[in-house]
């Protein structure tokens, strides 16, 4: 997992588009094809309205849906595959879209999705946390030793709650008990996974996520075990993190790698971290002629 830390919401949302389009763009290059994960959720809009306008061969990818409730139509304001086809689906023209259909029965629902996904690999999972920590619909304590891809779950009052308070439901008891998730093990099966997390309302569940002991109670804790898990703050939402543990060391080159980078009539702008203590007048001066 790597935590990066990004200036505003609004940062947030274009550097982890950008992130996402570079991995579709690197599996489109290597295997001519590309399948990713679309998440939902206000978290989400941002990050997909910049992703959809990424120059990408969209023909040749395919994208599985993380989640839906269980008994709603695609037409219910709050349906997922709504919030997708008005916000990305409109805009992108992709292969294949693999909905998740709420409204048929759920049993033979999650048969038909864990048929198509079957032995996919997944390049991209564009995911997000929960208030409650949850992952997907994944709500703690998360079932992590299923190896189905798709699961059905309850979903907790917290989980809810959230719902309300984003405003796709005017009340908790219209919020629907059940729905139908992809697992915490199928999103780790991903190549990489983009998780963006914007808002103060997140800060708790970003700390126990990030910081916290792995385990069913955290369930987006878990992606603290993927080596490609990218996880986007802004300030609000990164407000309870102490420094980061894994920061960025580049090494700084000798001075004569650098000198050896003037090339004719070219010239390179280059700012270097240095203790100019250690350094003979001759040797400064060389460098910066």
């Amino acid at each position: 997992m790597r935590v990066c830390r990004c200036s505003s919401k609004d940062e947030l949302a274009l550097e982890a588009a950008l992130a996402g389009a570079e991995r579709i763009r690197k599996a489109l290059h290597e295997k001519g094809r590309a399948n990713i994960v679309l998440a939902t959720g206000m978290s989400q809009a941002g990050m997909l309205s910049h992703l959809a306008r990424e120059n990408l061969d969209w023909g040749r990818v395919t994208a599985f849906h993380l989640d839906e409730y269980i008994g709603i139509r695609a037409t219910h304001p709050a349906s997922f595959r709504r919030y997708l086809q008005e916000r990305f689906l409109s805009q992108v023209k992709l292969k294949a879209f693999h909905a998740i259909q709420g409204e048929k029965e759920p049993i033979a629902e999650v048969k038909r999705l864990n048929r198509l996904i079957g032995n996919v690999d997944i390049d991209v999972a564009f995911v997000g946390i929960g208030e409650n920590g949850h992952l997907a619909f994944n709500d703690p304590p998360a079932n992590v030793d299923t190896e189905l891809p798709y699961i059905l779950v309850r979903l907790d009052e917290a989980c809810r709650r959230q719902q309300v308070g984003e405003g796709w439901f005017k009340s908790a008891r219209e919020v629907p008990p059940t729905a139908i998730t992809m697992s915490i093990r199928q999103i780790q099966e991903a190549q990489c996974i983009i998780c963006t997390v914007p808002e103060a309302r997140k800060a708790k569940a970003v700390q126990a996520a990030v910081e916290g002991d792995i385990g069913p109670q955290t369930p987006a804790s878990y992606l603290q075990e993927h080596s490609r898990a990218y996880i986007y703050v802004d300030p609000d939402s990164a407000s309870l993190l102490g420094p980061s543990r894994d920061p960025v060391v580049i090494e700084v080159p000798k001075l004569g790698e650098l000198r050896s980078l003037r090339a004719g009539s070219e010239h390179f702008h280059l700012l270097v971290a240095a203790d100019f203590s250690k350094m003979q007048d001759p040797e400064l001066g060389e460098f910066a002629d």
